[in-house]
């Protein structure tokens, strides 16, 4: 059978832009982990209220022009500070301890934010519009894509390099990479490491929360769209190497399209693929592909 180029280049695109929200998800979840050497478990949920934030900031503004950017701009802000709301009363007193603590507690969040949500926003599926500038199509290889694949695609690139800078090139970011490998030093030269750790959370929920947002206006919004992402994000963190930045975008390249293309393959079963991925790098190089350290 003769191979439809035009279908497997939109297969391809299709996979860049899952890999774009997956890296926006998991670059958050594994610089977390990376600093602070935690397992948050409710990441999935800071994603979820970006999006559900969205929805009501558009509606709210519905009659304004742009909208849905004030809705980029704020609902990760407010996911950010809820972040570092939760990071102060609540993680900060588990540093240390087992993981265990970690997971109980950041599992018990997944359930007290899914009830905050059921209360505020209701059990019904919501939609966020499409900004209008964004809603078109781009002729490409003989097939349509929506404009608003290659808006996500951007964001997905320009927060890596966002990420980079911030790390490499800021003095926050020097801190950062200094207290993943030694805490107590940092803390010997005087700065104030749990204040850092607040920065780090914020900055982590502030990704999810802006995952959130982007997603938003293409899949209806539901109470399961925290723990539909999770799980691929976590396969991501473990593919790319817990911790490192750059693994997490070449894991979330590597399984959206693994997913999207393995769809053409075997579609009910393309997320398959991830499982066997995942476990052929825990066997084979169980710390990922690009190791640990926020880099």
């Amino acid at each position: 059978m003769e191979l439809d180029w035009s279908i497997f280049f939109a297969q391809f695109i299709s996979g860049l832009c899952r890999a774009m929200v997956l890296f926006l998800m998991a670059s958050g979840l594994t610089l977390v982990f990376g600093v602070m050497r935690v397992i948050n478990f409710a990441h999935g949920s800071f994603y979820m209220l970006g999006a559900y934030l969205a929805y009501s900031l558009t509606s709210l503004f519905a009659t304004t022009p742009g909208s849905f950017w004030i809705a980029l701009i704020l609902a990760p802000l407010a996911v950010g500070l809820l972040g570092g709301l939760v990071e102060y009363l609540l993680l900060r007193r588990i540093y240390g301890k087992e993981h265990l603590l970690q997971i109980l507690l950041t599992y018990a969040l997944i359930f007290i934010f899914g009830d905050l949500v059921k209360m505020l926003w209701g059990v019904e599926l919501r939609i966020v519009n499409m900004p209008p500038i964004l809603s078109g199509f781009v002729a490409l290889a003989g097939q349509e894509f929506p404009v608003y694949y290659f808006f996500i695609i951007g964001v997905g690139f320009a927060v890596a390099v966002g990420l980079w800078l911030l790390l490499r090139l800021t003095t926050l970011g020097k801190l950062v990479r200094a207290a993943a490998e030694h805490r107590s030093m940092v803390e010997m030269l005087g700065y104030n490491v749990n204040g850092l750790f607040t920065i780090v959370f914020m900055i982590a929920t502030w990704l999810g929360g802006l995952a959130g947002v982007v997603i938003a206006p293409t899949v209806r919004l539901s109470l399961s769209m925290d723990m539909d992402i999770i799980i691929e994000c976590f396969l991501v963190v473990i593919i790319g190497g817990l911790g490192n930045i750059w693994g997490a975008l070449l894991a979330a390249l590597i399984t959206g399209e693994l997913y999207s293309l393995g769809i053409l393959v075997l579609e009910k079963y393309a997320m398959a693929f991830l499982f066997g991925l995942t476990a052929v790098i825990m066997i084979l190089r169980p710390s990922g592909l690009l190791g640990r350290g926020v880099n």
